[in-house]
């Protein structure tokens, strides 16, 4: 049975402690399973005390097959792509710098990448599932997390859009729990005040589309089928209430942490304000309950 720590937060003012200091350099290298890059995308590294190596937070994203292209051939590797690695590891490596840096959780400076299936699942308490629209189970990846999650583990879903793909994470997730269906998050639920208060539900585009829709105030992607302009954040929650998996749709957290510095507007507009506060709300609400 997995255990979760609990941790003493520090919620400052959200003001990156860099000025005209932004990570995010695009990776170009080998198969993301071949590792990290040497030079971590251009994001500082730190030390976690050598006596506590095993007690840090890691950012753990699942690896899982697409059945198909789909819409985008984002996070190449081997020649071809998978939806998992979108973003990677820019995202992920942005986002461990920022969590420790905004925080006293103590991070580990390395994200790392596991199936649903590898054995050590259990050894973390949160993972990260990014672009399901065209996700595809194995019935023992599907059993594993039903394991995972019913153990105290806690999965965060992100960055899909339009009706197609939340049908077929939708499928997907009843292959996991049939009995069960995830429940709209009203904006009082806690996951949107524990450390920032969050005024809305934080809608990011990608940073092309915000680009492209900056002029009308759009913030939402199109070409994705059905309706894309609300965000929704769904919970899916165990026998007790505990909520086991939040739901990101029609929102790209990811990309504001992936594209921080590439744009000072993107990075002011949709990493400060909502991509950063929003993930680090959804961490401390699953390191908390």
């Amino acid at each position: 049975m997995m255990t979760r720590r609990r941790w003493t937060w520090i919620a400052p003012l959200f003001a990156l402690l860099v000025t005209g200091v932004v990570f995010g350099q695009r990776f170009r290298g080998p198969s993301p399973r071949a590792g990290l890059p040497e030079d971590r995308a251009g994001v500082p590294n730190w030390t976690i005390d050598k006596a506590f190596k095993s007690d840090v937070f890691t950012f753990v994203r699942v690896e899982y097959d697409s059945s198909g292209g789909g819409r985008r051939g984002r996070g190449g590797w081997g020649g071809g792509w998978q939806r998992w690695a979108t973003d990677w590891p820019d995202s992920d490596l942005n986002f461990s710098f920022r969590l420790q840096q905004l925080t006293s959780l103590k991070v580990n400076p390395e994200p790392i990448t596991l199936r649903l299936t590898d054995p050590r699942l259990g050894d973390y308490p949160f993972i990260y599932l990014i672009e399901p629209g065209a996700l595809s189970f194995s019935n023992e990846e599907a059993q594993a997390l039903r394991r995972y999650l019913l153990s105290g583990g806690f999965l965060m879903v992100d960055d899909f859009w339009g009706d197609f793909e939340w049908e077929n994470f939708r499928d997907q997730l009843k292959r996991v729990f049939p009995d069960r269906e995830p429940i709209e998050l009203g904006l009082d639920h806690e996951v949107f005040h524990c450390v920032y208060r969050l005024k809305e539900k934080p809608q990011v585009p990608s940073i092309g589309a915000a680009w492209q829709g900056r002029d009308q105030g759009i913030t939402w992607e199109w070409g994705h089928g059905g309706n894309t302009r609300e965000v929704h954040y769904k919970g899916l929650l165990d026998d007790k209430g505990r909520m086991m998996a939040i739901i990101c749709h029609n929102t790209d957290l990811g990309d504001g942490w992936e594209r921080e510095g590439e744009d000072p507007w993107y990075f002011k507009e949709f990493s400060e304000k909502k991509a950063y506060p929003m993930g680090i709300n959804i961490i401390t609400y699953a390191m908390t309950h």
